[in-house]
């Protein structure tokens, strides 16, 4: 039986310690917490004080930073990014390769499209189609 985690080096010279999820194999560092119920996928990272709550599901190549939320239910998917601090609402889907900057906050049940990109700090909130609802 293989080792269940793996020791990655940071940019400035420091160790980061990440296991693979039961439900995925995708690497959640240590410091982040994953919800069991939560499919984090083979090459999909979730970095330190992150959070993916109940059911929610990480595609491969999707990536995590440090302090972002991902709620209940959202999808993140494959190669998408979640910049520090973001928030991403219950039910929400981020596409394909899009990007959530810095403290951005995604609501629930939002549609935010394949290559998108969100600013840091920016609020958005779409209906089911992706079409942005006004503020």
């Amino acid at each position: 039986m293989g080792k269940n985690y793996v020791d990655i080096e940071d940019d400035q010279g420091g160790v980061l310690r990440y296991r693979k999820h039961a439900n995925g194999r995708g690497l959640v560092a240590h410091g982040a917490k994953v919800a069991a119920t939560a499919r984090v996928e083979a090459g999909a990272y979730i970095e330190p004080r992150a959070r993916v709550l109940d059911g929610a599901r990480i595609a491969a190549g999707a990536w995590v930073e440090p302090g972002a939320v991902v709620g209940p239910g959202a999808i993140i998917d494959a190669g998408a990014h979640i910049g520090p601090d973001a928030a991403v609402g219950p039910k929400a889907k981020i596409g394909v390769r899009s990007s959530i900057g810095k403290g951005a906050q995604i609501a629930g049940g939002s549609l935010i499209g394949d290559d998108e990109n969100i600013r840091d700090g920016e609020k958005v909130a779409t209906d089911r189609r992706g079409f942005r609802l006004a503020a």
